[in-house]
């Protein structure tokens, strides 16, 4: 395995129209790692994920993924290079079948890995029941569990999790953090996750970052990141 860094992120800045949210954000992913980003609402999280995406397209810094520089590439070309993004609210297509969602799915890994439904099946089993169902019919927990299998579908190297505990009820969170282990165990898949959900971040992260005002603020290391009283504290500052 290469001691790269799978993701780099140096002095990165984005936002909407004339207003800068993002204020010159740095951050390394390992391969494998399970990073989170935790802080309140509205201090650039899910502009960062959008960034990295490629649904924003930064005014300022560098994203290198891969080991090449992915700064300019379209949401579609991060997509078939290994970056898989299940967006805060699911946003599965409800008027498709589950089966027809993770069909969509495969289009990011089309030439470079093939579909894998008896993995996605066997860590969401729910979704081969409803195979034939319309995503929309589907309970909260159960959209999200497509909105991930959706995104593992192509065999991303890295997964963007953006508020993923957001309307679940806590068995399915739990659930979902097993899962999402899981998956990272056995496929080496790296996440990078935006949550603020005490018990999901301290079950799920190997380490974290603070942001506040469009910035990384402080660092988390494993014991940190473990600890709910720390956690707890940069969640309320």
């Amino acid at each position: 395995m290469s001691d790269e860094p799978l993701l780099t992120v140096s002095g990165l800045q984005s936002g909407y129209g004339g207003e800068t949210v993002l204020q010159g954000v740095d951050l390394t992913i390992g391969r494998g790692e399970i990073v989170a980003v935790v802080g309140r609402n509205g201090v650039g999280k899910s502009t960062l994920m959008r960034t990295l995406t490629g649904l924003l397209n930064p005014s300022a810094g560098t994203i290198w993924f891969q080991g090449r520089d992915a700064t300019l590439d379209g949401a579609d070309i991060r997509a078939r290079h290994g970056i898989g993004y299940i967006p805060q609210g699911r946003e599965v297509f409800p008027e498709l079948t589950v089966r027809e969602n993770l069909m969509v799915g495969e289009v990011a890994g089309r030439g470079r890995s093939i579909p894998d439904y008896d993995t996605i099946y066997r860590f969401f089993p729910i979704l081969k029941e409803r195979a034939n169902q319309r995503a929309g019919s589907l309970s909260g927990g159960q959209q999200q569990q497509l909105a991930i299998a959706r995104a593992m579908i192509s065999r991303p190297a890295l997964m963007l999790l953006d508020e993923p505990s957001e309307g679940i009820q806590p068995s399915i969170i739990k659930d979902i953090a097993r899962n999402v282990r899981t998956l990272n165990a056995e496929t080496g898949v790296s996440v990078l996750l935006v949550e603020q959900n005490l018990d999901l971040i301290v079950t799920l992260a190997d380490r974290g970052h603070v942001m506040e005002k469009g910035q990384i603020v402080a660092d988390l290391d494993p014991a940190d990141i473990r600890s709910r009283d720390i956690v707890r504290r940069y969640l309320t500052i």
